[in-house]
């Protein structure tokens, strides 16, 4: 890409962001969040004496965190240990480590793509490397952490089988998950990112049939569109299934972003369940608190979507780094999951209690059952405020 063209990219985007709607501040927790009463043990499989899972005293948050980054995009992280006190405390079982593919410039000294525009962030396999250290380093006792590969470039596939054969000898077995993964994400064209072709996607296909082989899910951020176009990407991602049907494909954010804040719920429902039903590899995950903060007017039409499609849909949070504590951790994991209160028991215990995370994964632990006689809140609780 020419600097001419690069100048034309960077100003069309910081003409695009500061086009970004503010949203109104979210209301009050709806109730404290509870203690868990359930410790790793009381997911296993073979565990003879799990008890229920009290949803009117225990938090109403979700006990798999499948779309977690310990490291920003430039910077320190929060070191491990406390990591595992924060998930502990929280209750949060099982998390996929993701590392944030896109490094900035390690001489930019910045730690978040937004603040440097025109810093390029590019496909780096920096943060997985230290994540994999950490991981040996420390073992966790207390949460099962899937650490994630996430140097991928999609626009430029040809050396990603090279790469993974690299982790293989470095990190043998440790690796058990793809992504987060950017096929196209608008927020980042402003740091040079270059969104994956669909001749890119045609030839990910040695990539994915190692990830296929090995039940390796992979998340992927495909912005659906934006509020001028709100489906002006879906073509990619609908290539994406159409090539590779038989692999695990997670759709970070249901293809939302700052930048598609205004999409007809209908529509967008709609085209979820077109592609779920089309495609029975495909779930979508409902991390990042802007799904929440934009879209919390529509709450109710979520609530029946996500019980009636319960067993597609997984939680997350999405990212942390050495400036967040432990209060900004818990205030995501709180605003993401709290859509979850409102699901019916089915739905809580597929998709907060983990079913659908130790399904679509095959590790060796279950969901416990849902105590009877816990009432939901009233969809609508979700809807109000409005914005």
């Amino acid at each position: 890409m020419s600097q001419r063209n690069v100048r034309i990219v960077i100003a069309g985007f910081v003409t695009a962001l500061l086009s970004i709607p503010a949203f109104a501040q979210a209301p009050p927790r709806p109730r404290p969040l509870g203690e868990s009463k359930h410790d790793l043990a009381s997911f296993r499989r073979s565990g003879t004496d799990a008890v229920c899972y009290n949803r009117d005293m225990e938090p109403y948050t979700a006990v798999v965190d499948a779309h977690f980054h310990p490291r920003p995009f430039g910077g320190p992280a929060i070191p491990m240990p406390e990591l595992t006190g924060y998930f502990d405390k929280l209750g949060v079982r099982f998390v996929v480590y993701m590392g944030i593919g896109q490094v900035l410039e390690l001489s930019s000294g910045s730690t978040y793509y937004l603040s440097c525009v025109g810093t390029p962030a590019q496909p780096s396999i920096k943060n997985d490397f230290v994540n994999g250290m950490d991981l040996a380093a420390y073992a966790p006792k207390r949460v099962v952490i899937l650490p994630s590969m996430t140097f991928m470039d999609l626009a430029h596939p040809d050396d990603i089988v090279d790469r993974i054969k690299l982790y293989d000898r470095e990190f043998p077995g440790m690796f058990r998950w793809a992504g987060e993964l950017n096929v196209m994400k608008q927020a980042l064209v402003g740091n040079l990112h270059e969104p994956a072709s669909l001749a890119n996607i045609d030839a990910w296909a040695p990539f994915m049939k190692i990830l296929r082989e090995r039940n390796i899910p992979v998340t992927l951020h495909s912005d659906l569109g934006n509020d001028t176009n709100p489906t002006q990407y879906l073509f990619l991602m609908e290539r994406v299934l159409k090539d590779y049907p038989d692999n695990k494909i997670v759709w970070a954010h249901m293809g939302l972003s700052k930048e598609l804040t205004k999409m007809d719920v209908g529509q967008h429902i709609a085209t979820m369940k077109r592609l779920l039903d089309q495609y029975p590899n495909l779930m979508l995950d409902i991390s990042w608190d802007v799904l929440y903060n934009a879209y919390r007017p529509w709450g109710e039409m979520f609530v029946r979507f996500f019980n009636e499609y319960s067993t597609r849909i997984l939680p997350g949070s999405v990212v942390a780094a050495g400036t967040k504590d432990y209060s900004k951790y818990e205030n995501e994991v709180e605003i993401t999951g709290r859509v979850l209160r409102l699901l019916n028991d089915d739905a809580f215990r597929n998709i907060a209690l983990g079913q659908n995370f130790f399904r679509f994964t095959g590790i060796d632990y279950q969901a416990p059952a849902v105590c009877k006689g816990a009432t939901p809140a009233i969809p609508m609780a979700i809807s109000s405020p409005a914005r």
